[in-house]
């Protein structure tokens, strides 16, 4: 009697898929999960990470956006060693003076005060924690110049609320558009996440969109 043949006699020994590792946002905005949903990235976790935000004393704006994206992500990373954590951060600067994340409409108010009609950088850094330990990090630089903004056109902006907990003041994505002259480099890193640099720092470091199958 002949033994019976096995189904998978003559292929090859199928694997079995290997599930994606999770992947975190850093980051409480709601605005940073929109624009990754915008692009089909939908984090499977949000664990926003609290660390001093604090600029050093000399501190350039580059490096600090890219240190506190940085540190955002291993800070979340430290709580998911398996997973890829996303994290950013977003400075505004006119000249060399950093603007702050505005809480109080007084913060707001100084720093449209001193934006209008001039020009300013938005500098968002972008880091990737992966499974295993190896960070990458980008930096976008996007230029803007802003209206000369009327008392009134101010005293509407800061009556919106639209301005709180943001850098600078305000948000591009709302109606502080109306006041944007001239902008130059990635819009999507002046709302809180360049798309271009997060999704490339994501995949270079060997993450992928889960497949349905997944």
């Amino acid at each position: 009697m002949s033994p019976t043949a096995s189904p998978a006699e003559g292929k090859p020994a199928e694997r079995p898929a290997q599930r994606m590792a999770p992947l975190v946002l850093a980051s409480a905005s709601p605005r940073r999960l929109d624009l990754l949903a915008q692009i089909g990235v939908v984090p499977d976790l949000i664990d926003p990470a609290d660390i001093d935000e604090t600029p050093l004393r000399d501190e350039a704006a580059r490096r600090l956006a890219l240190r506190l994206a940085v540190g955002k992500a291993e800070a979340a990373a430290a709580r998911h060693p398996q997973s890829y954590v996303l994290g950013a951060d977003t400075v505004v600067v006119v000249g060399r003076r950093l603007l702050p994340k505005a809480e109080t409409e007084a913060e707001a108010r100084k720093c449209l005060d001193l934006l209008s009609g001039r020009a300013h950088r938005v500098l968002t850094g972008v880091a990737v924690v992966a499974p295993g330990g190896k960070t990458a990090s980008r930096l976008s630089e996007t230029r803007l110049h802003f209206k000369r903004m009327t008392k009134a056109e101010i005293d509407a902006y800061i009556a919106s609320g639209e301005w709180r907990g943001k850098a600078g003041g305000y948000g591009v994505q709302g109606r502080a558009a109306a006041f944007v002259l001239d902008l130059a480099g990635s819009y999507t890193g002046v709302v809180g996440l360049p798309l271009y640099e997060t999704l490339s720092l994501l995949e270079g470091l060997g993450w992928r969109r889960p497949t349905k199958d997944a």
